[in-house]
C-alpha cells in the first residue's frame, strides 16, 4: 500500500485525510443516522411551547423535515421529466461544438 505525501497539506487537511479512505462512506452515515436519531430521541424529553399545536408534538420537526425532503426529490424527478432535452439538443449551434483533427486525438482501446 503506497504512501500519499501529505507534508504539503494544511494541518485540517492532514486531520481530514480519512474521509478519502475505503469505507468512510459508511462511516459518515452511520454517524449522520446516530445523530439523527439521538436528537429525534432528544425531543422527547421536554416539553415545547409552540405557536402552533402541531409543534407540541415530539418529533413534528424532524418528521415534517423528512417528509418535505422526500417529497423535495420526488417532485425533482417529475420535474425532470418535462425539462430534460437530449445530450445534442443544440446540434451546431453549441458553444462546446468543435470538431477535432483526427490526427490530434488520442485514440485509446479499452477493449485490448
Amino acid at each position: 500500500m503506497d504512501k500519499r505525501d501529505d507534508s504539503g497539506l494544511p494541518p485540517l487537511g492532514r486531520m481530514m485525510l480519512w474521509v478519502d479512505k475505503p469505507g468512510s462512506v459508511t462511516k459518515i452515515i452511520w454517524m449522520l443516522t446516530l445523530v439523527c436519531a439521538a436528537l429525534f430521541a432528544a425531543d422527547f424529553m421536554y416539553e415545547k411551547h409552540g405557536h402552533f399545536e402541531v409543534e407540541s408534538i415530539p418529533g413534528a420537526y424532524g418528521i415534517y423535515g423528512f417528509v418535505m425532503f422526500t417529497g423535495l426529490i420526488l417532485a425533482a424527478k417529475a420535474l425532470r421529466f418535462f425539462i430534460k432535452r437530449p445530450e445534442d439538443f443544440y446540434g451546431d449551434k453549441a458553444i462546446d461544438r468543435e470538431e477535432y483533427p483526427a490526427d490530434q486525438l488520442d485514440k485509446v482501446d479499452h477493449d485490448a
